[in-house]
C-alpha cells in the first residue's frame, strides 16, 4: 500500500469560494493503485506556499506519491510546475510528455498544460491539471506505470521492460 499526498492549488479553492471536486475525486482514485491518502491540503495559486506543502508532504510525512491539482496552465498565477521544479531531485519527463500527448487527442488545449513530474528523494510528485475530467483522464494514463515507478523509487528488483 502507497501513501499519497493530494495538494490541490486553487486560489478560490483555498478560500471556500469552490469546492474541491478535483481533489475530492483524486481521493477516489488513488484506490486504484493501490494507496491510502496520508495527507490532504488546498493552498492558493502562490508558488511559495505550493513549495512549502510539498516539501511538507515529502519530508514530513515521507509519503510515496504526492499528486498535485491545479495551477498547471499558462496564466500568470499558475505556478506549481515551477514550485515543483524547485524542489524535486529529478525530472520524470515521460509523465508530462504522455498526459500532453494523449490529452491532445480529446482536447487540443491541453497542450497548454505545463504539468512535470519528478522525484524527490524517495517521493513522485506528479502535477496534474485542474479540472475533474483532466484529473481523471490524466490519473488514467498514468495509472499503468505509477505503481512500478514508485516502486522502483524505493528500490524495489524486478525488469522494466515488461508489463
Amino acid at each position: 500500500m502507497f501513501t499519497v499526498g493530494i495538494l490541490t492549488v486553487s486560489d478560490k479553492g483555498a478560500v471556500g469560494k469552490r469546492e474541491d471536486a478535483s481533489g475530492l475525486l483524486l481521493h477516489q482514485l488513488v484506490d486504484q493503485l493501490p494507496g491510502k491518502v496520508a495527507v490532504y491540503q488546498v493552498v492558493p495559486d502562490e508558488k511559495e506556499m505550493i513549495r512549502n506543502q510539498l516539501l511538507s508532504f515529502c519530508d514530513r510525512w515521507n509519503v510515496d506519491l504526492v499528486l498535485t491539482t491545479g495551477g498547471t496552465g499558462v496564466s500568470p498565477r499558475d505556478v506549481t510546475p515551477d514550485a515543483t521544479q524547485e524542489v524535486i531531485d529529478r525530472l520524470v519527463p515521460g509523465m508530462g510528455e504522455i498526459m500532453r500527448i494523449e490529452g491532445y487527442r480529446k482536447n487540443p488545449r491541453s497542450i497548454i498544460s505545463r504539468g512535470i513530474a519528478g522525484i524527490r528523494k524517495k517521493t513522485l510528485i506528479v502535477n496534474l491539471p485542474g479540472s475533474p475530467r483532466a484529473v481523471r483522464e490524466n490519473f488514467e494514463i498514468l495509472l499503468p506505470a505509477l505503481s512500478h515507478a514508485i516502486e522502483k523509487m524505493k528500490g524495489e528488483e524486478g525488469e522494466c521492460g515488461t508489463p
